[in-house]
Order: structure tokens, then sequence, then C-alpha cells
């Protein structure tokens, strides 16, 4: 084991992959020659030539349709749109084009394409660069959603999206690039796609969360064991689609109590999704209302003392867990 950064370990997953196998291409804007803006590609261009790391324009809508069409073609491309805002500018490419061919060919093509991504809140990088919206791809049949939020998660997670036939938008939390570390194996590992992880256990409150907030609710389930003498089980859906609710149902039987936060708006987010279908599915087991923490309906803020207040924390989150519970 070493200690890595989210960016490198993201960084190592695209080199051992690409030296794995010659398919694999990384595009995108300054991912050659800068190394990447957040430093995740860094090197690559040295060591696998310009043939396999290519440098773009400024368009995205061009980025996503070429990788679309490499894929189809038999390449498995890696690439990189700088911010999750402006995969907006690649939504037809991705949700109309590259969701869809599998099905509408019968079979006959795949898309092995990843898209990554990263979202910005928690930079103060102002509201047309600090949007997160991972549920607007439920609604993309096709198309797979991942959202690591650990170094060992990524390295993981990335690995097998490169290796998956079918299209995968890859989001990660941009303020933890180079902000956390954990431990990661030098040996190979993937780990699957739909499997949810249990980051803590407890016994009291089930809360479940993504990417960023995972690391809020840690720290929120360590605050109310010390201070409040509250037990909390930790849950990080890794990936929304596919969406493990299995393991989300399992806790819930044991804890009978559900939060749900993350960075999404409330209306229409991952927590929306993950609350519906335990309405539906395992309402039994509750013992008291679904509580949610979300962002406010409202653009995200510049200022930083508002970005701050605006953001989910694990004040937030305890104040949710206590309220629940007492």
């Amino acid at each position: 084991m070493r200690e890595l950064t989210l960016a490198e370990a993201l960084n190592e997953a695209l080199r051992e992959e690409m030296r794995r196998d010659e398919r694999v291409i990384v595009m995108g804007e300054d991912v050659g020659v800068a190394g990447g803006v957040y430093k995740v590609t860094k090197g690559l261009l040295e060591e696998f030539g310009p043939d396999r790391v290519r440098d773009t324009p400024i368009s995205e809508a061009a980025i996503v349709g070429a990788a679309v069409g490499a894929a189809v073609a038999g390449l498995r491309p890696v690439a990189e749109i700088m911010y999750m805002d402006f995969l907006t500018i690649a939504l037809d490419q991705l949700v109309t084009h590259a969701a869809k061919l599998r099905f509408m060919s019968g079979g006959q093509l795949t898309v092995p394409l990843v898209v990554r991504c990263q979202y910005s809140l928690g930079r103060v990088h102002g509201s047309q660069h600090s949007q997160f919206f991972p549920s607007w791809f439920l609604q993309s049949p096709g198309l797979k959603v991942v959202l690591p939020s650990t170094p060992y998660d990524a390295k993981g997670l990335l690995k097998t999206s490169i290796r998956d036939d079918n299209p995968v938008l890859f989001i990660e939390p941009g303020a933890l690039y180079h902000r956390i570390r954990g431990e990661v194996p030098e040996e190979d590992y993937t780990i699957p796609l739909g499997v949810a992880d249990v980051k803590k256990r407890g016994d009291e409150v089930t809360v479940v969360s993504v990417s960023r907030v995972v690391h809020e609710a840690l720290k929120a389930a360590e605050i109310l064991e010390q201070q409040h003498g509250i037990s909390v089980e930790v849950i990080d859906l890794r990936s929304i689609q596919p969406m493990d609710y299995e393991t989300v149902v399992k806790s819930l039987m044991k804890t009978n109590r559900l939060v749900i936060a993350e960075d999404s708006v409330k209306t229409g987010g991952v927590s929306a999704e993950v609350a519906a279908y335990v309405a539906e599915n395992a309402v039994e087991y509750l013992d008291a209302p679904i509580v949610r923490v979300n962002s406010p309906p409202l653009p995200t803020p510049f200022s930083p003392e508002l970005e701050r207040l605006y953001m989910v924390d694990a004040g937030k989150i305890v104040d949710a867990v206590v309220g629940l519970v007492k």
C-alpha cells in the first residue's frame, strides 16, 4: 500500500490501463503538453506520445463526438471534459448517440468510452463552474454514471470503467484532487460498478452519500458518536447507474432511519431517486420519515462565505441526524 492523492490515483489508473491495452487513448483540452489543468494526465504524453494523448480544440461537442467515433471504430478513448458544467455542450453526443448506439444497432456496435469530468463546488469557481447534476443522466439508459470519493475507489473504478464495453460518465470531486490522501495497493485491482461501499458501520441511522459529501458524512458520524452517542452507518454509493439499492435496504433493516446527503439540488437529485426507491420498496423498515440534505435551489454563489453556507457539510448532516433521532 502507498498513500496517494485522488489525482495521483487517477493518473496511475490511466497509465496502467494505457500500458495494458494499446487501444486506450486520452483526449481533451490541455491533457497532453500541460499534463491536465489538475495534473491528472501528467506525464502521459511523454510516455505514450501524441497519437495516444491528444490535446483537442476547446469544443466539448467535438471532444465527445470524436471519442464516440473512436470507440465505435475499435479504440477505448478516455475523453476529459474540464468542468462538469460543460457537459451540457456535449449532451447530444453523449446522451443521443453514445448511450444509444449499442441498443439501436442490436448489439452490433459497442461504445467503450469513458468521459471524465470534475465538479468544482468548494473551490469558489462561481455558478457556471460549480454545478453538480449527475441525476440528469439517470434519464439516459445505456450510460453508466460513476462517482468516486477516495483515491482507492477512484483508481479501481476508473480501471473498471475503461475496460467496460459501454459508455461511462466518470464524475470526480475536483475540490478533493489534492486535498485528500488514501491507501492504494501497488498490485492491479478493479472495483465493480454498481456496488456501494459501507464506509463506516453503525446501528441507529443510515446516511447514504456520494462523491465529496462522503467525507462530510464520515466527519458527521464521528461527531454524532462522540458528542451525541448516536451510531451512524455511512454508505458511499460510488455509482448511481447502476445503483446498489440492495446495500441501502440491508442497512435500513438494521437502523430503520435514513438520511441522504449529497451535493445535488434536492428536487430531482440523487437523493430523490434513493428516497423514491425506499418509499416504494422498503418503507416497512422505516421508523421515521426520510430526511434529505442537499444544496439549496439556487445557483452556486461566488462569494467564499456564501459558497460555504450553500454547501452540504458535516454540521448540516449532524443536525439532520439529531433531529431525526431525537
